[in-house]
């Protein structure tokens, strides 16, 4: 669908698709940008440009618009603490691994943990209606934006504020007025610096007008009503009509701290470690400028590069306060946001390799190390991993579970990439010889040698690494998850009939329909699937052992070991009791 045509049809039609009752009471009015020409909703009669092309825009920098200062955990307290007064269930994180969507290796927003993809449709399932939720969420298609732009991060928190209004929860209405007091009366922000600006989000199938909300030019979150399916003038609402507001914690701490950088304030006592090794004060005049320039021009180029050329240019930046200052700085967010993102994978059961989603955590890890070796630091990671998990388990009490298996794996790596070197810099010197690589060579390089971009940089093989060069390797990989999936034929068997939504046997006998390989389709069972965050049944088919289960539409499909059954035999089949027990107790789940 072409997000386009949906916001000129939904703009065309305001009253329906977005005057909601908060802006009738507080006076709201209607403008359109001067500039861009999108449409917002604002209490100053004088504003004519948009957020993003403000005068304003960034200008919290140094000095935020309330009295009020939170950092990364204190903000996620005072949001949690704001909903749960108003009636909404506080639910745990899921995990980072998405395991219960085929399609996608990574939580990639807070709504992707309720989601689940039946054939064409995608039902929400709710452990409360309504709900908030602190959701981890990994993207990397920005990778080479971190660390530089005060802003990305390539793991952050979603504020997931999500209602399912048709079974007892709230629609449009009461979502804006929710989200206008967190804002003012919870955060203290003038009710004057908030501006809403007219959106649509569509996906899957389904589409529905979204509001985003901006103090001082920072997009703090955005509330989309997925309401539609369907083609645009075809559509029809949707059986389930569902709010899904997405709010970036980071940002909420980075406009009430008014920092250089919201990594200034989301990384806890770990910048202070850094900042010593490099010498750096980062609350400078300085850096205020720079990283004020620079947050306001990056949206408006595609080459990372060159937005910050022009940073520095506006800022005044002499060379040599680049490369003592600015580099310095740039590297130690990139390893402290590096580390961060490694730590929540880790927890939650992903490990770096060269298959699949672990390619992006190797990069991260080579990046780190990289960084590491540039800037000759001398880091104790283990040290960094513990201060970021001690900073982190009031809220996240699961990683400090796991802080030593993320040790040992991460040193494991970190051998194999400094094992590595000697070949990689055989490679890299013929890369010298031969010219500068494209994108896709550079790809082939680190699949093949597992050679980043930043260490062909450092050797200077190659003098910038092209802004194109992540996100391309990250289509790839997850095109390659869907791919896979495509090749499992099961568009001709018949849907499984689930047991465990009925008697629930812990020992049945059901037909092998279909085996592929060490996966076995059953025409009946009662082996629960991965599912929001949920672990599978284990146990035992044919007395072969269960160790997965995955839930692909409508059909679901047992993984075995030590061999499987033949097409058409009827097998013996039992869950694994003390598991069922053990997950049914940790993470229950009721569906909407």
């Amino acid at each position: 669908m072409d997000k386009r045509e949906i916001l000129k049809e939904f703009s065309a039609d305001p009253e329906k698709y977005y005057n909601v009752k908060l802006f009738q009471e507080q006076g709201f009015v209607r403008k359109s940008c001067t500039k861009c020409g999108r449409f917002f909703w604002t209490l100053n009669a004088d504003r004519n440009l948009c957020p993003d092309d403000g005068t304003d825009t960034y200008s919290f920098i140094g000095e935020p618009p309330t009295s009020k200062r939170f950092d990364y955990t204190q903000a996620w307290k005072q949001v949690e603490k704001f909903f749960v007064k108003n009636n909404h269930t506080s639910v745990s994180r899921y995990p980072v691994v998405c395991r219960w969507r085929d399609d996608l290796f990574f939580t990639i927003a807070s709504v992707v943990d309720f989601q689940r993809i039946m054939g064409s449709k995608v039902i929400f399932e709710f452990p409360a209606n309504p709900l908030v939720v602190p959701q981890t969420c990994l993207r990397f298609k920005d990778l080479e934006n971190v660390g530089v732009t005060g802003r990305h991060f390539s793991s952050f928190c979603m504020i997931g504020q999500h209602s399912i209004p048709d079974l007892g929860g709230y629609w449009k209405n009461e979502c804006v007025d929710l989200d206008f007091r967190l804002l003012t009366n919870q955060f203290g922000i003038k009710k004057e610096e908030v501006v809403f600006v007219e959106d649509v989000w569509a996906g899957g199938g389904s589409f529905g007008p979204s509001l985003e909300y901006f103090v001082r030019g920072l997009e703090l979150g955005n509330a989309v009503f997925t309401e539609f399916q369907g083609e645009l003038g075809q559509h029809t609402t949707l059986d389930q009509r569902v709010i899904d507001m997405g709010a970036g914690l980071e940002r909420f701490a980075w406009i009430t701290m008014g920092t250089p950088t919201a990594y200034d304030c989301c990384f806890g006592p770990i910048n202070q470690i850094l900042f010593e090794k490099i010498g750096i004060d980062s609350d400078s005049a300085i850096l205020k400028k720079y990283f004020t320039e620079i947050a306001k021009e990056i949206d408006h180029f595609d080459d990372l590069n060159e937005v910050r050329r022009l940073a520095v240019k506006n800022a005044g930046i002499t060379d040599n306060q680049l490369n003592k200052m600015i580099t310095p700085l740039e590297g130690v967010y990139l390893i402290a946001d590096h580390l961060r993102t490694l730590i929540f994978a880790i927890t939650d059961g992903a490990l770096p390799s060269n298959v699949g989603g672990g390619y992006n955590l190797r990069m991260m890890l080579r990046r780190i190390n990289g960084t590491i070796n540039r800037l000759n630091l001398k880091l104790d990671i283990d040290e960094l991993i513990d201060t970021h998990i001690d900073y982190l388990k009031d809220t996240y009490p699961e990683l400090d579970e796991k802080r030593e298996d993320v040790k040992t794996i991460l040193k494991l790596e970190s051998v194999r990439y400094e094992d590595s070197k000697v070949h990689m810099k055989k490679k890299a010197e013929k890369i010298r010889e031969k010219g500068v690589p494209t994108v896709d060579e550079l790809i082939t390089l680190y699949e093949s040698d597992g050679i980043t971009p930043e260490y062909l940089k450092e050797v200077d093989a190659i003098s910038e690494i092209p802004s194109q060069f992540y996100s391309k390797l990250s289509d790839l990989h997850q095109s390659e998850k869907k791919k896979a999936i495509r090749e499992l034929p099961l568009e001709e068997l018949p849907e499984t009939e689930i047991l465990f939504y009925k008697d629930d046997p812990m020992e049945f006998e059901a037909k092998v329909i279909k085996v592929f390989d060490d996966q076995v389709v059953l025409n009946k069972t009662s082996f629960y699937a991965r599912g929001g965050g949920q672990e599978p049944d284990f146990g035992t088919i044919a007395g072969f052992k269960v160790i997965n289960v995955d839930k692909h539409a409508n059909i679901i499909v047992h993984k075995l070991e030590g061999g499987t059954p033949k097409e058409g035999d009827t097998v013996s089949c039992k869950v694994d009791e003390t598991r069922r027990a053990n997950i049914t107790k940790t993470t229950p789940v009721l569906t909407y």
